[in-house]
């Protein structure tokens, strides 16, 4: 069973993953220091509203599959379908997002390691090598989700506690050696700057919304899970203004948009050694690996429920008969892991973008199953109940399909075709496909 600090670390260390060390040179350069800062204050805000709905939704229903249970009680068998197979692709797009991030890591510390030319995407050299430490973390990952959920909660809170004293060390040598100068330019590209940020913000926060849906694993009291959720996210929050604003003062404006990995080169600068970049960048493997483990916890789960209310077909659904664990569903979600490193380093982007897609529709969803189980259900049992509800739930859902909107062709922000567009449109029709089948195969076993 997971307990308070296991809770904490799993949400907390899914948000702070790789990409606070691989994109925030990125985020810099694309919004300027203080646009890239708003949008992720501004974003965060916008989660945390979110997040109080999935507060309220998870204290009162405690079950397995967090969004499917809430959707389904809401909204019926279809919606549910559309709001848990959009935050499964927004799962799985971060399990396969840090099956490429690692091999990024390794390069960094071990330059030149990436040997067998196999193929060129975007422009980008995929390397055998390069391939195959990405597929072995995939399966090792899988591996130890299989055996359990104590065993990845107790990885998960370890590798959390090596990010934060990591990310500590760093930022004390921003503000101490950081430079008030590099801050410039302070906006970069104007309001299409910050949403260039802003679209992938969604992305970066997505990890709360595990602990639903492992909330049959928690051991605490209903009303506790409600408030560790809400606290997660305000700590990411922090966590990445300052990462921005620690990097912001290390480098100025030319190296940020010369470096590969700008945390770490921002590390090395503050400290005068590059075995503080070395020391960044372990720390950031440790965030590669918790957000691993805890989106294959949150996506295997899904797909799990997924299967038992006849959804997805019933394979999915099957328990591992030593550690009753959904292996059917984790080893789905691990086998689309290995396949991402064959794409290379441009997949980094797409899978970000593309998944936040499916997020925030999910929030969506979620928003909507709050403000219907407000009015329908005003007697369902509470513990942790969001004051001004029927507001905070309007807001939610207006802030969610405002962020859904950012994607859509027209935005500055729109997803790019036909990567981004293939993955989500490609996720989609599988989805449908399956609910389908699965639905039909239901109807005809009664």
């Amino acid at each position: 069973m997971l307990r308070r600090r296991h809770v904490l670390a799993l949400a907390f260390g899914a948000m702070i993953g790789w990409s606070w060390v691989v994109l925030a040179g990125d985020w810099i350069v694309r919004g300027g220091t203080l646009g890239a800062i708003l949008a992720f204050v501004g974003g965060g805000v916008a989660v945390i509203v979110i997040g109080l709905t999935y507060a309220e939704l998870a204290a009162a229903m405690p079950v397995v599959g967090g969004e499917h249970a809430y959707s389904l009680r809401a909204l019926g068998p279809t919606a549910s379908f559309v709001c848990t197979w959009a935050i499964v692709l927004g799962y799985v797009s971060v399990v396969a997002f840090e099956a490429v991030a690692l091999p990024t890591a390794l390069e960094y510390l071990a330059p030149g390691f990436s040997r067998g030319h196999l193929w060129t995407v975007a422009g980008w050299e995929v390397e055998a090598t390069w391939v195959l430490v990405g597929v072995a973390g995939a399966v090792l990952m899988t591996w130890i989700n299989i055996r359990g959920v104590g065993l990845a909660a107790r990885l998960q809170t370890a590798v959390t506690a090596v990010i934060v004293a990591v990310g500590i060390a760093f930022l004390a040598g921003a503000f101490s050696q950081g430079a008030v100068a590099n801050l410039e330019p302070l906006w970069v590209g104007g309001a299409a700057g910050t949403l260039g940020v802003l679209v992938m913000v969604p992305f970066m926060f997505v990890g709360f919304d595990v602990i639903p849906q492992a909330a049959e694993e928690i051991d605490l009291p209903f009303n506790a899970i409600g408030k560790l959720l809400v606290l997660s996210i305000a700590m990411a929050v922090a966590w990445y203004g300052l990462i921005i604003l620690g990097v912001a003062l290390a480098l100025p404006d030319a190296e940020l948009h010369a470096s590969p990995l700008v945390t770490a080169d921002a590390a090395t600068a503050v400290w005068g050694t590059r075995w503080a970049g070395t020391l960044l960048v372990a720390g950031g493997i440790a965030g590669i690996l918790t957000s691993w483990n805890s989106f294959l916890v949150g996506a295997s789960r899904a797909i799990y429920a997924l299967a038992h209310s006849s959804m997805l077909p019933a394979f999915f659904g099957r328990l591992h008969p030593r550690y009753r664990t959904p292996a059917n569903a984790t080893l789905f979600v691990g086998a689309l892991s290995v396949l991402a490193p064959l794409f290379g380093r441009p997949a980094l982007v797409w899978l970000v973008n593309a998944g936040g897609l499916g997020i925030v529709v999910a929030y969506g969803f979620v928003s909507l199953s709050f403000l219907v189980l407000r009015r329908r259900e005003p007697e369902l049992e509470r513990p942790f109940r969001v004051r001004g509800g029927l507001w905070v739930g309007g807001l939610a859902l207006v802030l969610s399909v405002g962020l859904a909107l950012l994607y859509l062709p027209g935005s500055p922000a729109a997803l790019r075709w036909p990567q981004e567009w293939g993955i989500v449109l490609g996720w989609t029709v599988a989805g449908a496909v399956l609910y389908l089948l699965s639905r039909r195969a239901a109807g005809a076993a009664t």
